[in-house]
């Protein structure tokens, strides 16, 4: 605000004209849904120019419908895009623990670990391995409690390629058809014709 651009002009424009063309954008909760709690979760690193601080996002799916989703600059500066994954790993572990009580007291169950989505291998590696030294020396210990949840089957870890982490819609740019591709996987739907 103090010292505007024309990038930002821009940027603001576009996000003016995305919310024009699409009033009535929004999720579909379909009638017959799989109540399988799924997660993706994914990160920006060093993303602010300004501070270096990196980004984290992470999205929770019942089924094929985001029930939970967040963005949020994480508070320090991390070292490695690895940390920055595995801190991202950590918020979503924290999420799907607050989800699958709600859903206990739902009594919704979830028998079966769930499946936490991340695009990068070290950071699983971390969650898997306590004697990754050379990766883990400056994750502060209280992120090491994904590892308890991995043994104690509340979750399973997977790698998913970058361009099908459906967590990456909230921080990166993307193009317009996996803009649009990754909105359908998000179950978006607009069902009126944009003025």
């Amino acid at each position: 605000m103090q010292s505007p651009q024309q990038a930002r002009w821009d940027a603001a424009m576009r996000v003016l004209w995305f919310l024009k063309s699409s009033p009535g954008q929004g999720i579909i909760f379909p009638k017959e849904n799989d109540l399988t709690l799924v997660a993706y979760c994914d990160s920006d690193w060093a993303s602010s120019p300004l501070t270096r601080k990196s980004t984290t996002e992470f999205l929770m799916k019942l089924g094929s419908t985001p029930v939970s989703w967040k963005t949020k600059k994480q508070t320090t500066v991390s070292n490695s895009s690895s940390e920055v994954e595995y801190r991202a790993m950590n918020q979503a572990t924290s999420e799907i623990i607050c989800l699958r009580s709600l859903l206990s007291c739902l009594q919704v169950q979830c028998n079966s670990p769930t499946v936490l989505h991340c695009d990068n291998q070290a950071a699983i590696h971390i969650a898997a391995n306590p004697v990754y030294h050379e990766r883990t020396k400056h994750i502060e210990v209280d992120c090491h409690f994904i590892r308890r949840h991995l043994q104690a089957r509340t979750i399973s870890t997977s790698h998913i390629p970058t361009k099908k982490q459906q967590a990456g819609i909230f921080t990166k740019a993307l193009g317009a058809s996996s803009f649009h591709e990754l909105m359908v996987k998000l179950s978006a739907h607009d069902p009126r014709p944009p003025t």
